[in-house]
């Protein structure tokens, strides 16, 4: 049995683009337990639903979470002002693997609002920079237009200890970046592959094709970590919404290694 939602109250909320928003809760008096980079809450607009949105961030008293409308719960999460109250459950599932990190070199690659979940774990990597080898972060949106968190992507590229590259499957005429899928960024990225953690979220297809490249190029399948974000609902594994094969990406995940789910990405409708 789950507890009740927490309702907490908004704090703040921004438009990241035309679809995607950013929403900070206020959790000042801790009712929820600490999160890790890479969980998941279940957010309850109170009369619509419930939805599992993953943290984009999180700090003392605050947690954020970024939102693309999908559907009427996720729209109205979006259309929340502050002031507002919405009810939260978690945090849920499997984070990104942080400790194992440490030491290593990392690639970060994201796909449109897979930069989201990505986020904690940017975070926490570069507040202890030291700790890590390489930081190498691949991102790729549909438009720029459709960039999420500009003003910080901005801050990493100006920072000296990382290595950042955007690219954008269409461009417009005051573009003058990269234009291609994220995938034809990871050639040009160096890496010690026996000493290298990935992390990545986005589309299936881009994250089967980056997790097959970085194996090819010698990383271990169990160090490839992708988060599968995909039709979570119960956040427990009980209503079966978010099986896959015989794992639930709910309490199994989100984060799996490529070496637990390679057979199951490459089995069609699963």
């Amino acid at each position: 049995m789950t507890a009740p939602p927490l309702p907490l109250t908004v704090r703040e909320v921004v438009g990241e683009t035309a679809e995607a928003s950013t929403i900070v809760l206020d959790d000042e008096r801790g009712g929820l337990a600490e999160p890790v980079p890479g969980q998941f809450n279940m957010l309850y607009p109170f009369a619509v639903g419930e939805a599992a949105i993953s943290l984009s961030a999180f700090d003392a008293g605050r947690l954020t979470h970024t939102v693309r409308a999908v559907g009427p719960v996720s729209e109205a999460l979006r259309r929340l002002e502050p002031g507002a109250q919405v009810g939260v459950r978690g945090p849920f599932g499997r984070g990104w693997p942080m400790r194992r990190a440490r030491g290593r070199d990392v690639v970060l690659v994201a796909g449109g609002i897979g930069l989201a979940p990505l986020r904690p774990a940017i975070h926490a990597v570069l507040a202890e920079r030291e700790a890590f080898g390489r930081v190498l972060i691949l991102y790729g949106a549909r438009s720029p237009a459709d960039r999420l968190f500009i003003a910080e992507l901005e801050s990493w590229d100006a920072r000296d200890d990382v290595d950042l590259a955007v690219t954008v499957d269409y461009a417009d005429g005051g573009w003058r970046g990269r234009v291609g899928f994220v995938t034809a960024l990871l050639p040009h990225i160096r890496f010690d592959p026996d000493h290298t953690i990935a992390m990545m979220c986005g589309p299936e297809a881009m994250m089967r094709a980056v997790a097959s490249k970085l194996t090819a190029r010698g990383v271990p399948a169990s160090d490839v970590h992708l988060s599968m974000e995909r039709n979570m609902k119960c956040a427990v594994g009980t209503c079966g919404h978010c099986q896959f094969g015989p794992l639930f990406v709910c309490k199994d995940g989100p984060v799996f290694t490529y070496a637990e789910i390679e057979q199951l990405l490459a089995v069609r409708e699963i």
